[in-house]
């Protein structure tokens, strides 16, 4: 009787907030719902498949002592384990282009990524935001710098000289991830070279995805080391070492906020993205003949708006809030979208060689070093930097950038991320256009 009053109260295990009992109904739901193809591959087929790949690889993850210690636990086995089920044919196709369709069509991964966008940039202090923002373009430039030294190295070990370490292995790690680097890049590399773009995009795409992978482990190894060293790292929103001193008591006071408070932070996401999209894509698409991406620009008028004080404080706190319980709820379910629709493990089993993951690892190790040690320089938290303005350009761009920040638990810090895969991809490719005349 006792246990059946547990059960009723729904006190005892929970799975993600839910009674066991009730879980394992939902499980047994979906899975029959997948097998006869009764269940939709709709918005809302989507939404049950990932939450069902999500919570369950997430719990096991966040459960296996040495995993969720030191590899990333539930976020990296929701993101691994449902990258696998598709490489190994179990996720039935139609159920695969249904999150497809909800990552891609519907484009839930843009929806979250600007609502955390707006929620970062509008949590920090005005009067560290500007502070922050200018220091952070000379850790990008940093990690950078040591991508190509700890590249270079990494090619003479084993026989790959410099030039093609640059060119084949730095610039396309480096460049904000595919749409915005690896893409633009094989362009840029047929103008200049004449040599057809196909060659060098199918090369730079695999290196691409293993140095992503390799970042995304880190990720989780910087977490851990911030754990272990407190001082290395601040709260995982902001970036400044000594933010706190520099704030008041009001600074730090709480605003009430009620819930249509966080519903307009819903509200400010989609303005905020919609202004970024009317710039990016008619307004002012390029600027010195380089395009900026709508994220890039998204991140610029949150910022201003946020600077100039347009934004009231109760509206701030909603926004901040809205980010929250999207982080909170919504990781392993985007994990486990991004392990589907935007990872493909075939491509980089056939990419793996002894040579390349060396020489991928050692380029991401060097914008770990490089960001981190300008970052501790310039007033940040090394770790912090490290993160963002090292693993974030060496990733594949908005998808990479969820994935490295849920493995190091930053996610308060894409704002950060957005700046290194957009700024930062477009700073590598006008360096990427300079190397390319150059060498050739």
């Amino acid at each position: 009787m006792e246990s059946v009053k547990k059960i009723k109260s729904g006190k005892g295990l929970k799975l993600f907030g839910m009674p066991v009992h009730l879980f394992a109904i939902f499980i047994i739901v979906i899975v029959a719902g997948m097998a006869t193809g009764t269940l939709s591959s709709d918005l809302a087929g989507g939404f049950a498949v990932l939450f069902l790949l999500g919570i369950v690889f997430g719990e096991i993850g966040d459960r296996i002592p040495i995993w969720k210690e030191y590899i990333g636990g539930g976020s990296i086995l929701a993101f691994l384990g449902s990258a696998f089920l598709v490489y190994k044919g179990i996720l039935p196709e139609e159920y695969v282009d249904s999150v497809g369709n909800f990552m891609g069509d519907s484009d839930f991964l843009t929806l979250f990524i600007s609502v955390l966008i707006t929620g970062s940039i509008l949590a920090v202090n005005r009067k560290l935001l500007v502070r922050s923002f200018i220091g952070y373009v000379p850790a990008i430039l940093g990690g950078l710098a040591f991508a190509f030294i700890f590249g270079g190295l990494a090619g003479l070990v084993v026989g790959v000289p410099f030039k093609e370490v640059a060119i084949k292995y730095v610039l396309p790690v480096m460049g904000g991830g595919n749409g915005a680097g690896a893409i633009p890049l094989s362009e840029i590399w047929e103008e200049v070279t004449g040599q057809p773009r196909d060659a060098y995009y199918s090369f730079a795409i695999s290196i691409l995805t293993i140095a992503n992978i390799v970042a995304i482990f880190i990720g989780a190894l910087l977490n851990k080391l911030g754990e272990m060293r407190p001082s290395l790292t601040g709260d995982g929103e902001e970036i400044i070492r000594n933010s706190k001193t520099l704030l008041t008591d009001e600074d730090n006071s709480e605003i009430p906020t009620t819930h249509r408070d966080v519903a307009s932070g819903l509200i400010l996401a989609t303005m905020f993205y919609s202004l970024g999209r009317l710039f990016a894509k008619h307004l002012l698409p390029s600027i010195g003949g380089i395009v900026i991406h709508h994220f890039a620009y998204m991140v610029i008028f949150v910022a201003v708006f946020n600077a100039l004080g347009l934004i009231p404080e109760e509206l701030r706190s909603g926004a901040k809030k809205l980010q929250k319980f999207f982080t909170g709820q919504f990781m392993w379910v985007i994990m486990a979208g991004v392990g589907i629709a935007y990872t493909d493990l075939g491509e980089l089993v056939e990419a793996i060689t002894l040579s390349n993951v060396f020489i991928a690892s050692f380029v991401v190790i060097g914008a770990v070093l490089g960001s981190a040690i300008v970052g501790y320089f310039v007033g940040f938290f090394p770790v912090d930097t490290a993160v963002t303005a090292g693993l974030c350009m060496a990733n594949r761009g908005g998808s990479g950038d969820i994935a490295v920040l849920g493995a190091s638990k930053r996610m308060g810090l894409i704002s950060y991320g957005q700046i290194s895969s957009r700024i930062g991809g477009g700073i590598v490719l006008v360096v990427g256009s300079i190397v390319f005349g150059l060498m050739f």
